[in-house]
């Protein structure tokens, strides 16, 4: 990965991922999602999925989805900002265990074309390729989106995914209120 520091002042498109499972979590990512919009331009927000935790598997099961947002922020602030809406939405990352419950997680997952790694922030994000709970709603909205390094689309990502793991494409539950327009 080149390490760049890219200062665009057009909008360019970030794809960023949505989870919750505690609270009330269809509300908290409908809030996260009218928060965006504070941003740049929610362009499109995928089917809300109800998925099984990774890693710390004793936790209730997450909602997820992927947003695309066109921004004028650089890579750094707009990250910045993702945490801070955690914040707002009651997440302390400082005492939440690594993988554990939480009310809200946003993943910058890529920012147009740009790959960079620094000690805050590494994109396109360094698991993006391995988590079917992002790769199944990315593919929705922008099965055309293109990984920066490998030039794979998300939904060849997906078909990737799906053959190691031996599963099909779409495994995950849509939730009962799919429709993640707000």
């Amino acid at each position: 990965m080149s390490r760049e520091s890219p200062q665009r002042s057009a909008d360019t498109t970030a794809y960023i991922a949505l989870g919750s499972n505690l609270g009330d979590r269809e509300r908290t990512l409908r809030s996260a999602i009218a928060a965006l919009r504070q941003l740049g331009a929610v362009d499109a927000v995928s089917s809300f999925y109800e998925t099984a935790p990774v890693g710390l598997v004793e936790q209730p099961d997450f909602l997820n989805a992927v947003v695309a947002l066109q921004t004028a922020l650089p890579p750094q602030e707009l990250m910045a900002a993702l945490l801070r809406m955690e914040q707002q939405h009651g997440r302390d990352r400082s005492v939440s265990a690594p993988k554990g419950p939480r009310t809200l997680d946003l993943d910058l997952l890529s920012y147009g074309d740009v790959a960079m790694e620094t000690p805050a922030l590494t994109l396109p994000h360094p698991s993006l390729t391995d988590r079917r709970f992002v790769l199944v709603p990315l593919a929705e909205i922008a099965p055309q989106w293109r990984h920066p390094v490998s030039g794979k689309t998300a939904a060849m990502l997906l078909r990737e995914l799906s053959r190691r793991d031996g599963e099909s494409d779409q495994p995950l539950r849509k939730s009962q209120s799919s429709t993640a327009s707000s």
